[in-house]
């Protein structure tokens, strides 16, 4: 487990040199960006009012779930990347290699989901776009074609973030596997079960009798 912890520690030192891209703020291709656009821009000018009636209906051909879908892949993208920004500070202080590596698929799973969402979204958008009709939209077509186009920007950025994840995913397989070393067990000592005594090293042990103690017995002197 030790080997392996500084192994995905490696990993992520050297997948840190792209790591600026994904979470430098207000930089061109980041997707936390281009989600705050999407949902921002159907949130505050997605929902109109046409002939001046009192209930609000989807710019997107008033269908609700357009809007509905739009805000909440663009909210929980910008979550996400909030969250895996906090878990890249806190990524080389981990000790554990099995957590550092589920949390690297974790990204890798998450970027891959959110490419995928973002297409839906894209089509979704697009194709509910298509068929509304202009006449009764007075304000919020320039939000709705900025939320179409931030979401295909957002299916390369998620993307980019799947080669990011997978290539520091490489990074620790590939470290894990030259710095482990299968530990061998040390070489078998023969025991000596009993110690090598020989005659010579033999002592009499005390409080035993001797061969040269007399026989019969014999009073003690009187005096």
């Amino acid at each position: 487990a030790e080997g392996g912890g500084c192994a995905w520690g490696r990993a992520a030192g050297h997948a840190g040199s792209s790591e600026w891209l994904r979470f430098c703020p207000l930089t061109p291709g980041c997707p936390q960006v281009f989600a705050l656009i999407v949902f921002s821009c159907i949130f505050g000018e997605g929902y109109i009012n046409p002939h001046d009636s009192a209930q609000l209906h989807c710019i997107f051909n008033h269908n609700e779930d357009a809007c509905r879908y739009g805000i909440a892949i663009g909210v929980l993208a910008f979550l996400a990347c909030i969250f895996f920004f906090c878990i890249d500070i806190y990524f080389p202080q981990l000790s554990s290699a099995a957590d550092r590596k589920y949390l690297v698929l974790a990204d890798l799973g998450f970027s891959a989901l959110w490419t995928f969402l973002w297409f839906i979204g894209f089509c979704f958008l697009t194709s509910q776009w298509s068929v509304t009709q202009l006449d009764n939209v007075s304000v919020g077509a320039d939000s709705a074609r900025a939320a179409i186009a931030f979401s295909f920007f957002s299916i390369f950025s998620w993307g980019l973030l799947i080669t990011f994840a997978l290539q520091r995913y490489r990074m620790g397989v590939e470290d894990f596997t030259n710095s482990y070393v299968d530990p061998s067990p040390a070489p078998s000592t023969p025991y000596s079960v009993y110690p090598d005594v020989s005659h010579d090293n033999y002592q009499q042990p005390p409080f035993t009798q001797t061969g040269e103690t007399t026989e019969g017995y014999q009073p003690p002197p009187t005096y």
